[in-house]
């Protein structure tokens, strides 16, 4: 396992990301903001006149095994490519329900019935993807998604996403937000 990384994203009137759009998905939206900064340096404070920071953490893999886990690192791009252009962050909840869920039980909603890897690796390699875990440093959300992609691929993102809000996963989400970025 590589080191985790702590992770934050702050909104407000600067960053290498202008914010297009947010839209709450279920639940209330975040305050209004123009820009979006990814800060990967834990030394790096955030600005004062943000609007919202949301704080997550890489981890060790979960609800995945091995021969998943080695799929997507042959197929996963990096972030930060010249050439994605598009970025989403999706912040999701769960609900108490699916913290009552041993993690054998949660493995099987995320993958055996909804297929969760199997629908992302549809859009892999040309879109990048990283999970930020946020549920115990006590912020709002449960996970921290972002998704990087170049535009020829909006659509095929889209159709990703739309799948995996259908799948039996989703009655768990109480709360997500959909936040779609651009950069020059």
């Amino acid at each position: 396992m590589t080191s985790p990384l702590p992770v934050a994203f702050v909104a407000g009137k600067s960053g290498l990301w202008r914010i297009e759009t947010v839209k709450p998905v279920i639940g209330d939206s975040l305050p209004a903001a123009t820009r979006l900064t990814v800060i990967e340096d834990v030394d790096r404070q955030a600005h004062d006149d943000c609007a919202w920071i949301l704080r997550g953490v890489t981890s060790n893999i979960r609800y995945t095994n091995r021969r998943e886990a080695d799929a997507l690192a042959s197929q996963q791009q990096g972030l930060n490519r010249s050439e994605a252009v598009r970025a989403a962050l999706i912040p999701i909840r769960k609900n108490a329900a699916w913290w009552a869920l041993t993690q054998d039980e949660r493995r099987a909603v995320f993958e055996e019935q909804s297929q969760h890897i199997g629908i992302g690796m549809t859009v892999l390699p040309e879109v990048s993807r990283r999970l930020h875990h946020a549920r115990d440093l006590g912020g709002p959300f449960d996970f921290l998604t972002w998704f990087e992609y170049a535009p020829a691929q909006a659509d095929a993102f889209e159709t990703m996403v739309a799948q995996l809000r259908a799948t039996p996963e989703w009655r768990y989400v109480d709360w997500e937000i959909d936040i779609r970025l651009s950069r020059a």
